[in-house]
């Protein structure tokens, strides 16, 4: 291109009151395709990339370059893809003209390069559908690891219950085998006392004050807290 592209800022619509070359005089024009119908075409033309290709093929998944290469998006001859004409109007020399305006100029400037405006719709579409082709494989991935972990922690969870029940019963077992101690305890000092009650009886005809106690073995004293004295 000889000229910026932002110097043919001249719209393509025909000044009001005046005909296009392409009108019939005899009103006889066929009807033109809908620009609905015309984008429609272009995806249904458009080939959708195997979800397989971008799961084996994009190593970094916050790269949308990576991605773009690895679903076979390459720029066209002319060099005028989706993301160049979204540079073009956000330029500064056009971003704060009407939007008409914009799109007349971005259209003479593709004309003037011969780039058809449907390489950059489609350029656009092959995008789209790549951007939504690897969000369902991270999605797939995710929820994939997300059922694998669940399963980790479900064998994770049944092994501490295993574990818990294990030390709980070996600590019952320690219980119960102090129970059982005291229990042998407390029946052997009712037999002591038993003991002592029949050997009291007996000393108790020679002397005035029995020395032999029945019950519980006295406490032993308390240590002196009174070193000084």
């Amino acid at each position: 291109m000889s000229k910026k592209w932002y110097n043919l800022f001249v719209s393509v619509d025909p000044p009001a009151g005046e005909t296009s070359d392409a009108d019939d005089s005899s009103g006889n024009t066929p009807a033109p395709v809908s620009a609905a119908q015309a984008v429609a075409d272009i995806a249904a033309s458009t080939a959708i990339v195997p979800s397989a290709q971008l799961a084996a093929t994009v190593p970094n998944p916050t790269s949308f370059t990576e991605l773009y290469d690895a679903a076979e998006i390459h720029p066209p001859a002319h060099g005028f893809t989706i993301m160049k004409v979204g540079e073009m109007l956000r330029s500064e020399h056009i971003r704060n003209l009407p939007k008409d305006v914009k799109r007349s100029s971005v259209l003479v400037a593709l004309e003037a390069s011969g780039a058809p405006i449907e390489d950059v719709i489609q350029d656009a579409i092959k995008r789209d559908r790549a951007l939504d082709t690897f969000e369902r494989v991270q999605e797939r991935s995710v929820a994939d690891l997300e059922a694998k972990k669940s399963q980790e922690n479900q064998q994770i969870q049944t092994e501490m219950d295993r574990i818990t029940a294990e030390y709980r019963a070996r600590i019952q077992a320690n219980n119960d085998a102090v129970a059982k101690e005291k229990e042998r305890f407390y029946a052997w000092r009712l037999k002591k006392q038993e003991e002592e009650q029949k050997i009291s009886d007996a000393v108790s005809y020679f002397v005035t004050a029995n020395p032999i106690t029945i019950g519980g073995s006295a406490a032993p004293p308390a240590p002196s807290n009174n070193s000084g004295n």
